[in-house]
């Protein structure tokens, strides 16, 4: 095997694979139920102070560790400032993710074929968590074989653009599927706006509720969201930045990523929203009444979008879900590329076996798992604990043990991206880093853990929350710690 590492064609191909990494199914299913549960409109407001507050920055801070030292995550960290376990414990969280994240994305492209006939009736949100989940009380393990399936070749399209490489596999997928996905997605919102009481819906989503804004679980969905949203925090950036050539703006690409994927969530949530205000509309309800379980949204709302059309809806339909799915994909892939580069760097194994052992077993437990009754409880659970635990304390970690305790490298790191950047880092930069973000981050985890251990989450049992999300943070913890023990491969004179 070789040891030099593989590049982007262009700071074009990262951006766009950035982009296809931020903008998947985050958007869609993610963004508006987070915003929903979190009071409409008022959500926008921490949610844009969250990027600038705290995305940014660590987006930059992703960029210039992973752009200097070339490496995944634990090889990166290991030489900035001999914290490796921190680079694993971001490996596990991408792994737990990918795990989860291929069950949402077999939903979307199970879609793809009941949109013909539009399957799911007119009560599309029995559809979703009766007829195709087949939803259990509690935690029921029993076999769903459209599930299975569908994960199945979830899998097998994934582990065919990981085995492509950075550049023949992640990059070209990014470059087909994502403006396909954008001109699908704009027709679709241009629809929904025009339905009979899209206006209500959008109201609910635009009207800011300053009420709400005293709610701290607020201001908490909004900081957790924006690292999984952005990809920032638990490795995929990072990676991704390792693959740019030496000489590269990484500001002016940051900036570009962050825009387009507010664009795109924005435009997410005034679809879904929109079409919210049909369904209280047809329903003669409010906007708050249509809609239970948020996870499943995108599945209960798009649907109505689409059944409105008529017979005409059945292509359109598949076409969006088909997108829907690819977007999914890129991000999929975005996510495992961290743990698959990490065992490369660490063990030096070639692309093949690593792509073969982490995601092949990856899908091993994602099809055995959510394949079953309780697959959206594993979902709903699992994406809780790993995104305001998992992300955030990862997050808030790497930002801590540079800024507090690693002074003099933050001025080198700066120094290192401010070489050929458009828009210069400066003492702004420093102060977020150094008081805003990690601040905020640690308030937010701090109370995410005492609203677990006080309240719960949803309606779970107690017993559920620490076997499912226990057991999560646990895999984390262990996982960084027992890699971090293994032994590294011999360098190459390259890398001496």
């Amino acid at each position: 095997m070789t040891d030099k590492r593989e590049n982007w064609s262009a700071r074009s191909g990262f951006i766009i694979a950035a982009i296809g990494s931020a903008v998947g199914l985050g958007n869609i299913w993610r963004f508006p139920y987070v915003a929903y549960e979190n009071g409409g409109g008022a959500f926008l407001i921490p949610y844009l102070i969250a990027i600038f507050a705290a995305g940014l920055p660590l987006l930059f801070l992703d960029y210039a560790v992973g752009h200097k030292f070339r490496k995944a995550p634990p090889t990166a960290y290991k030489k900035l400032m001999n914290a490796e376990s921190l680079g694993w414990w971001q490996v596990m969280v991408t792994l737990i993710i990918g795990i989860y994240y291929a069950s949402v994305l077999s939903w979307a492209g199970s879609y793809m074929f009941y949109s013909f006939g539009q399957k799911w009736g007119t009560d599309t949100q029995n559809f979703f968590f009766k007829t195709y989940l087949q939803n259990g009380e509690g935690l029921q393990f029993g076999f769903v074989p459209t599930l299975f399936f569908g994960l199945v070749i979830v899998w097998a399209v994934v582990m065919f653009i990981l085995y492509g490489g950075v550049r023949r596999g992640v990059e070209l997928a990014n470059k087909i599927f994502m403006p396909l996905l954008v001109i699908l997605f704009t027709i679709l919102v241009i629809q929904a706006v025009r339905l009979p009481g899209a206006v209500d819906g959008l109201n609910a989503f635009f009207t800011p509720n300053w009420e709400a804004m005293t709610n701290y679980k607020v201001w908490l969905a909004a900081f957790g969201h924006i690292f999984f949203s952005l990809s920032v925090g638990f490795g995929i950036m990072l990676t991704y930045a390792s693959y740019l050539k030496p000489k590269t703006n990484m500001t002016g690409s940051g900036i570009v990523v962050a825009l387009a994927n507010s664009s795109f969530e924005i435009l997410a949530g005034i679809g879904v929203f929109a079409a919210l205000g049909f369904m209280a509309y047809s329903a003669g309800s409010s906007v708050e009444d249509v809609v239970s379980g948020g996870i499943g949204l995108a599945f209960i709302a798009f649907p109505k979008i689409i059944s409105s059309m008529g017979a005409g809806g059945d292509l359109f339909g598949f076409l969006f879900f088909a997108s829907l799915t690819v977007a999914g994909i890129t991000s999929m892939v975005s996510i495992l590329q961290v743990p698959i580069a990490a065992f490369q760097d660490k063990l030096g194994w070639s692309l093949k076996k690593s792509v073969t052992i982490i995601a092949g077993g990856s899908a091993v437990i994602s099809t055995l798992l959510f394949s079953s009754h309780s697959a959206i409880t594993f979902v709903d659970v699992i994406d809780y604990f790993a995104n305001n635990i998992g992300i955030v304390g990862g997050g808030l970690l790497s930002i801590i043990l540079v800024s507090w305790f690693r002074r003099p490298l933050l001025q080198q790191l700066k120094d290192h991206v401010n070489q050929y950047a458009s828009i210069k880092l400066g003492a702004s930069w420093n102060f977020l880093l150094t008081v805003v973000t990690p601040l905020s981050l640690l308030v937010a985890l701090c109370l995410t853990i005492n609203s677990i251990i006080r309240d719960g989450y949803g309606d779970y049992a107690a017993s559920t929350l620490w076997l499912v999300g226990g057991g999560t943070l646990t895999f984390f913890i262990l996982g960084a710690v027992i890699c971090s023990m293994l032994k590294d491969k011999e360098p190459s004179e390259q890398e001496k």
